[in-house]
């Protein structure tokens, strides 16, 4: 079956950087969206970036955007998330989610597969 398993979690201070990995399994699909969507604690889950399998482009949240980069190794089927300067803000379970199909919409409701998720703490 097609599986998800997310990696890179853990506690860092604020200002430094971490990378989370997605490593995808059991399936071949020539169009599809992967990424993450985070929950911090007594917040709703919130998209925070993906990437197009069909021509490699991007989405981002604002509250990420010029410190979060995402990329996807084909050869190797796994997607990085590289995070760089964190803030407190971002602690949260993040998520790694996968929509059939093309394009970069992403919302919680239309993801196909899911991860089971992986903790990310920021210290201030």
């Amino acid at each position: 079956e097609v599986q998800l398993v997310e990696s890179g979690g853990g506690l860092v201070q604020a200002g430094g950087s971490l990378r989370l990995s997605c490593a995808a399994s059991g399936f071949i699909f020539a169009d599809y969206a992967i990424g993450w969507f985070r929950q911090a604690p007594g917040k709703e889950h919130e998209g925070v970036s993906c990437i197009s399998s069909s021509d490699s482009s991007t989405y981002y949240a604002d509250s990420v955007k010029g410190r979060f980069t995402i990329s996807n190794d084909n050869a190797k089927n796994t997607m990085y998330l590289q995070m760089n300067s964190l803030k407190p803000e971002d602690t949260a379970v993040y998520y790694c989610g996968l929509r059939r199909g093309k394009g970069t919409y992403w919302n919680y409701y239309g993801i196909d597969y899911w991860g089971k998720g992986t903790l990310v703490t920021v210290s201030s």
